[in-house]
């Protein structure tokens, strides 16, 4: 199999724009509860803490524009909206799984690095700011 160049500048401008759709935050909350199986609009919004009624909107447009999502309207009173994960959906959800579990393990250890930079940022800042008034 021939190896591509990432680099060319229609390849990186396709794979930015996979990656800002599937690396948003809300995506990968969506993407997650539907991994669990369909669910209506007012369970998403209900389960997933923070998002507005707007931002859930655009997420699952996004969604369903990029082939991740399947929308089915019931023609019921009041209409009942379910939304899916689709085949490729699925197949998103493996490595978004994989990076949230890697996220949650790795959390302590990313927050002692920050830690540890912040405080060196601060006693270089001190240092610089007693360089300048000496």
């Amino acid at each position: 199999m021939a190896t591509r160049n990432i680099h060319l500048t229609g390849d990186c401008r396709g794979i930015s724009e996979v990656l800002a759709r599937v690396g948003d935050k809300w995506t990968v909350l969506v993407v997650t509860y539907l991994g669990e199986g369909p669910m209506r609009f007012n369970e998403l919004r209900r389960s997933i803490n923070g998002i507005s009624q707007r931002m859930l909107t655009l997420t699952l447009r996004g969604l369903e524009r990029d082939g991740f999502v399947t929308r089915t309207v019931f023609p019921t009173i009041p209409p009942r909206v379910d939304y899916e994960l689709t085949a490729l959906g699925r197949d998103l959800l493996k490595p978004v799984t994989a990076l949230s579990n890697w996220a949650r393990d790795n959390q302590d250890r990313i927050k002692k690095a920050r830690e540890k930079f912040d405080g060196k940022a601060a006693k270089t800042a001190v240092r610089t700011a007693f360089a300048a008034t000496v």
